[in-house]
């Protein structure tokens, strides 16, 4: 958690595209614009190794760069939903490569707040699947919000 006095806070919203996401992000612009805070919106990826056989350093850097690429222009049309001014001085975006739970969760080390969305499975799904907002809530080092889809 920051920790300047005087310091503008950070709020971190975890944005994946979904329509869960987008409500977690306008959640933090809406908190953000009350406190005069500044939101980052920082989406993880990540080579799923497992299923594709691809990991990053031994993919060719011409591929990272055209899937970063892709990833991006997604980024930035999921922000543009709740910031139609992506030169908005009240917002960062970040994508960053990890899997979401350690990006979101090492985010949270320099945050103030942690917004996420949560996908609306039952709280025992979200066990056997292992949920990010669960391992976000139960990580994170700063307070966490979870913005419920409708």
């Amino acid at each position: 958690m920051t920790s300047n006095a005087g310091a503008r806070q950070v709020v971190v919203a975890g944005v994946d595209g979904s329509a869960e996401s987008i409500a977690a992000l306008g959640w933090a612009s809406r908190y953000a614009a009350a406190t005069g805070a500044k939101v980052r919106a920082v989406h993880a990826w990540h080579y799923r190794s497992a299923s594709f056989g691809v990991t990053e350093g031994k993919t060719p850097e011409s591929v990272t760069e055209g899937v970063e690429q892709g990833l991006r222009e997604d980024l930035d049309r999921a922000v543009a939903q709740v910031y139609p001014d992506p030169g908005d001085p009240q917002l960062e975006i970040a994508l960053r490569y990890g899997h979401p739970v350690e990006v979101l969760i090492d985010e949270s080390k320099n945050a103030d707040l942690l917004v996420v969305g949560h996908h609306g499975h039952s709280a025992f799904a979200g066990i056997l699947v292992g949920s990010v907002s669960i391992h976000c809530v139960t990580s994170a080092e700063c307070p966490v919000v979870v913005v419920r889809g409708d």
